[in-house]
Parts: C-alpha cells; structure tokens; sequence
C-alpha cells in the first residue's frame, strides 16, 4: 500500500509507570527511549497504535524538507556511524538524501527494511525545551500537531 502521507512520531515521556500494553506499543513503534523519532505510514494500523500512546508522543505530518535535514544529521548505521553522501549509494542505492526522502515518502522504501541502516533518529531535546509533556497540544506537546511536527522536528536536529 503506498502512503503520500507519512507521520512522524516522537517520544516525549518516559517509562515511570507506564500500563504494560502501552510500552508495548511503544516498543513495536520503536520508540524505546525520550526522544527517539520514527517515520511511520498514514494508515489504520499505525494510526491505531498512535492514538493508544498518545499520551506519551507527538505526531504529525512531515514533510520532504524536514525529512532531508533529518536524513542528512541523524540517519545512523549500525555501530552508530554517520551515513554521508559518498556511501548512500553502495548502502542504500539512491543518489542523494533527495532521493532517499521522496522514496520514503511515497512509501517505495522504509527504513526497516534496509540493511544496517537504524530505522530510529535519537533527536536532542528541543532548543528553548518543551511547553509541557503533560498537557496535549497547543497548550502542551503531547498528542496530535499536524504540520506543526516540522517546527518541533527543526528544534531538535
């Protein structure tokens, strides 16, 4: 199934008491620890997941220039290597990082299926820090924020 919408998911809140089923969904996002982030489709599935641990991540739709500058700065090999653009291509086999978001984006690849490629960022806290990780968004950072992601996402590359 090709997806022109793709979210992106990061966890804002830790693990001090947490329901079990809920770290479980983290888990399954991959979202083990603080802000981590995943790129996941727009689809029931995912969308059923997201909603179950909203109180816990942020999300919204991201777009091609956010994605790329999160590509470029915090896309990790295995053992915790930069990927730059001279081993993109015998690695991955596209072009630039361009390439690699518009694939991403209509859903013609995904991270997890690539070898030795970590299918999570692990951002930094955001410059100027969060609103509040207990209150839902706007008046907090919690829940669903639409385009707005991009904004957050800016602030933690």
């Amino acid at each position: 199934m090709k997806s022109e919408c793709m979210f992106a998911v990061i966890r804002i809140r830790g693990k001090i008491g947490i329901k079990k089923e809920i770290e479980d969904t983290l888990r399954m996002l991959r979202l083990n620890s603080v802000n981590n982030c995943v790129v996941v489709p727009e689809n029931p599935s995912f969308k059923g997941m997201i909603e179950k641990v909203k109180d816990y991540v942020t999300y919204g739709e991201i777009d091609k220039e956010t994605l790329i500058a999160m590509l470029k700065k915090r896309l990790r090999l295995e053992g915790n290597r930069r990927l730059d653009e001279k081993n993109l291509k015998e690695i991955i086999g596209v072009d630039s990082f361009e390439v690699l978001a518009e694939k991403i984006i209509k859903g013609e690849l995904k991270l997890k299926d690539l070898e030795s490629v970590k299918p999570v960022f692990r951002l930094t806290p955001p410059s100027k820090g969060f609103k509040s990780v207990k209150e839902h968004y706007p008046k907090g950072d919690l829940g669903y924020r639409g385009k707005e992601i991009n904004e957050l996402l800016k602030r933690m590359i």
